[in-house]
């Protein structure tokens, strides 16, 4: 036997290690130094080889030492992931019962999981050299494009970024790589954050008596772990406390990790950071490069980069010393990774700050019913910001009901009256409505015919003109409609006959954000309109062009889905308009009346933020529905109180913990057959169990049952207690695997799920 043998993580279905011996060119001796836990190695796995990181070191290993291979060839000098990393995500492996080494290498940046070097190089900049600097901008009168570039580098001694350089001035590479053959300039790696001391600073601003207090007892909890719910309605100045506490954490030389809910925050939440904030901040998200995702990791595993910012993923970053773990928007589903390794970030934020020692603070004006739950359990200390800051008002509701009303494209008289009343004054409106497209059905007049979707159980979605074509101005060119399912993303030409009957008579029913446009345009021919949502939002810096028009006011009137519901500031927008707000309060999701309600609160919280007063209209065709109208008259809390109550009486989340297994198959009865042989085994192990109480609900087709060419169904396990659950699963699983009907299926297990549709 070996003196080491090397349990390495792969990256595979199969739920567990594999032992490997030492590379051959090492001696057993040496190898627990040349390879340690947190190394990355490619190894052999059945006919090809993979990238696999080491995880642990043992003496004994449970295959044959004739069957064990060696490990191919070491891939780093150091560890990669350092234990507490690693031991995070053994545990959240554990927890959410996916294959560890998925779970490990998917972490990792793209880079590093295809191989590659763990050397980062930041992006591209540009600066004189000391043979430029003799020089002036007059010398190159004949060549203005390389006068005007090399004058931006004189005023910049310490270097331009490239992009700086590219978005200045168009067409730049030919001239600098001809003042470069001068000698007059020469291009270097920078760091992958944006130097604090080139960006303007801005000072703290004063402070209410419960930001004060709320920070006073995060601070005082700097070396204990505690789990903190900030509790503030919206722009009661959530993110001056968040602020406040990472400049003492990073005054103890501790690091600082923010985690967001969606990338369209990014933009300003970093600036806002940078621009208080005398240290080294990155940001980590899907919007990045690989090679800028892999900067911005190693600067926070080695503990360069003191803030590091970033959406759901970031949450498994490695930090060198962790002072503090923020989740900002805590409420947000964004949070919840919806496929393959299905983690919950705010949940393992929690885990994190505990296994950290260091304190936790969850941040919204509209908490989830979990996070309230464990304030009355005194898992959490909540901290209320009860007031806007600086003195703004909040805004008023108004519900407009328009039962019989006509509605221009889905707009009320009432709203378009109160749309002209802003636009008099010089003030901004937002109009939220959370479907994109024109129309979500396209039906004949004729016949009934509905446009459908042939892989999905749903309508296709009515573009006015080809979806690619759209930007946020909203102009409807002589472009070809369109229509797109939003499920499965299958796109084709809008015909302008009935394929059933021939007529002609076509019509669009109900309203997306790209309808508004032209009605809104008709009706306020001198006001500048723009649209921000997924259609329109496509290319690299268009979001963050937007967000500046407005703060300069050149934006009138701003038309929006989700991507604008939470987080951003718009002093000047004083009207918020909700399309329609009937959405969630029939869904067959339990979830869905709590998601309506944080969605109105979240989008109202956008008007007023300025020293001018904000109203909110919200249409509704069911104005007496009691959830909005406790939502409304009372207030977030007071709906969630009633909320609570009603999950209380029927055992729903928080107060039972869930686990839900999905199938998908190209065969219809498959995925309920696989269910029903699981269903049953699940019985016969719970019973086998001591004090094993368990519901299973199921199997049932999905509500959408055919989706993406593949036919949906599901299986719900209930449990009071979550020890209970997760030992039942980790021994059905193995068993779950083993059935002959799985290898007809594909399916997967979501533990504490989000979304039941």
């Amino acid at each position: 036997m070996c003196s080491t043998i090397f349990r390495v993580a792969v990256p595979s279905p199969l739920r567990r290690l594999f032992d490997y011996l030492p590379p051959e060119n090492i001696s057993g001796r040496d190898a627990p130094d040349a390879l340690l836990p947190g190394m990355r190695v490619r190894v052999p796995f059945g006919r090809t080889t993979r990238i696999g990181l080491v995880v642990e070191t043992t003496k004994h290993s449970d295959i044959a030492p004739d069957r064990l291979k060696p490990v191919s060839e070491i891939l780093d000098s150091s560890p990669l992931l350092p234990p507490d990393t690693i031991a995070l995500l053994h545990w959240a492996s554990n927890y959410y019962h996916h294959p560890v080494g998925d779970a490990i290498l998917g972490v990792l940046p793209a880079l590093l999981r295809d191989g590659r070097p763990a050397r980062v190089q930041g992006p591209l900049w540009w600066r004189l050299t000391a043979v430029g600097k003799a020089h002036t901008a007059d010398e190159l009168s004949r060549a203005p494009r390389q006068a005007a570039l090399f004058s931006a580098l004189c005023d910049r001694p310490d270097g331009v970024p490239d992009q700086e350089l590219k978005l200045a001035f168009s067409n730049h590479t030919p001239a600098l790589r001809s003042l470069e053959k001068k000698g007059w300039v020469e291009s270097f790696p920078s760091h992958c954050w944006e130097s604090p001391q080139s960006l303007p600073r801005v000072s703290r601003p004063r402070l209410e008596p419960a930001q004060l207090l709320a920070i006073e007892a995060i601070t005082a909890s700097r070396d204990r772990f505690q789990s903190f719910l900030l509790d503030g309605v919206t722009s009661s100045g959530k993110t001056e406390v968040y602020l406040a506490v990472i400049e003492n954490v990073v005054s103890r030389n501790r690091q600082a990790l923010v985690l967001i809910p969606e990338i369209g925050l990014t933009p300003q939440t970093v600036a806002r950071f940078r621009q208080r904030m005398s240290v080294p901040v990155v940001v980590l998200h899907s919007g990045i490069t690989d090679s800028e995702r892999l900067c911005s990791w190693s600067a926070a595993r080695d503990g360069q980069a003191m803030v590091v910012i970033g959406t759901r993923s970031a949450v498994f970053v490695p930090l060198h010393r962790p002072g503090v773990f923020i989740v900002d928007e805590e409420h947000d589903l964004s949070y919840k990774q919806q496929d393959r390794f299905r983690y919950s970030a705010r949940d393992v934020a929690v885990y994190r700050a505990r296994q950290a020692g260091v304190p936790l603070i969850l941040g919204s004006a509209t908490p989830s019913l979990e996070s309230l739950y464990n304030v009355d359990l005194a898992r959490y200390q909540r901290l209320t910001l009860p007031k806007r800051a600086q003195g703004a008002l909040r805004p008023g509701y108004s519900v407009v009901d328009v039962r019989g009303k006509p509605l221009r494209n889905g707009l009320s008289h009432a709203l378009l009256q109160a749309i002209e009343e802003r636009l008099s004054r010089g003030e901004q409106t937002l109009l939220f409505l959370n479907r994109r497209g024109y129309a979500p059905v396209r039906l004949c007049h004729h016949c009934g015919w509905v446009a459908n979707c042939e892989r999905c159980d749903a309508h296709m979605v009515y573009y006015a003109h080809h979806a690619a074509s759209m930007d946020v101005k909203g102009d409807l060119s002589s472009a070809r409609g369109c229509l797109r399912c939003h499920h499965c993303g299958a796109e084709r030409p809008a015909v302008i006959h009935c394929p059933e009957c021939g007529g002609e008579d076509l019509r669009s029913l109900g309203v997306g954000t790209q309808r508004i446009m032209p009605a809104l345009a008709e009706h306020f021919p001198s006001a500048n309109i723009v649209r921000v949502d997924r259609d329109s939002i496509r290319a690299k810096g268009t979001l963050e062009q937007v967000l500046s028009d407005i703060a300069k006011g050149s934006i009138d009137i701003l038309v929006g889905t989700q991507m604008l519901a939470k987080g951003h500031h718009f002093p000047n927008v004083t009207l918020v308009g909700i399309v329609n707000a009937d959405g969630g309060l029939f869904s067959p999701d339990f979830r869905a009346g709590e998601r309506m309600a944080q969605t109105i609160v979240q989008v109202a919280g956008r008007a007023g933020r300025g020293d001018r007063p904000g109203q909110v209209l919200i249409q509704t065709h069911h104005p007496d529905h009691p959830l909005l109208q406790a939502l409304i008259r009372d207030g977030y809390h007071r709906f969630a109180q009633i909320a609570m109550e009603e999950r209380r009486e029927a055992t729903l989340a928080p107060f039972c913990h869930l686990a839900l297994v999905r199938t998908q198959s190209t065969v219809q009865e498959a995925g309920m057959a696989f269910l029903g042989e699981a269903r049953a085994l699940a019985k016969s192990m719970a019973e086998s169990l001591p004090e094993t109480t368990l519901d299973i609900v199921g199997p049932v087709p999905a509500p959408m049952e055919r989706r993406v060419g593949r036919y949906h169904a599901q299986l719900l396990f209930e449990a009071p207690n979550r020890g209970v659950l997760h030992r039942l699963l980790a021994r059905w699983i193995p068993r779950v695997e083993g059935l002959k009907s799985a290898r007809r299926v594909r399916w997967s297990l979501d533990v504490d799920p989000q979304e039941m549709i």
